[in-house]
């Protein structure tokens, strides 16, 4: 299966360690000497409509990707999901 990022850009990432919904990817990071993606990044839900700034950025490494479906990315990582505090 081809995927190019403004497809990828639509699916939404959940964590399938606890169900959280991460959001989508805003962004990929690659190696330029391999050619490699290492990582999606999900950038930080608006504070107040964007007037007070953003939440924290999530970044998940490619290795933690299990599935990349029609519809979501599910990934096995120790990400929180966007503002919510650890119980």
């Amino acid at each position: 299966m081809l995927c190019s990022f403004d497809d990828l850009k639509y699916k939404e990432i959940i964590n399938i360690k606890n169900g959280a919904k991460l959001g989508f990817p805003d962004d990929i990071e690659f190696d330029v000497y391999t050619a490699r993606v290492c990582k999606l990044l999900v950038r930080g839900r608006g504070k107040f409509f964007g007037l007070f700034g953003r939440g924290e950025d999530t970044a998940i490494a490619w290795e933690e990707i299990e599935v990349i479906g029609e519809d979501t990315i599910l990934v096995t990582c120790e990400v929180q999901p966007p503002n919510k505090k650890p119980r």
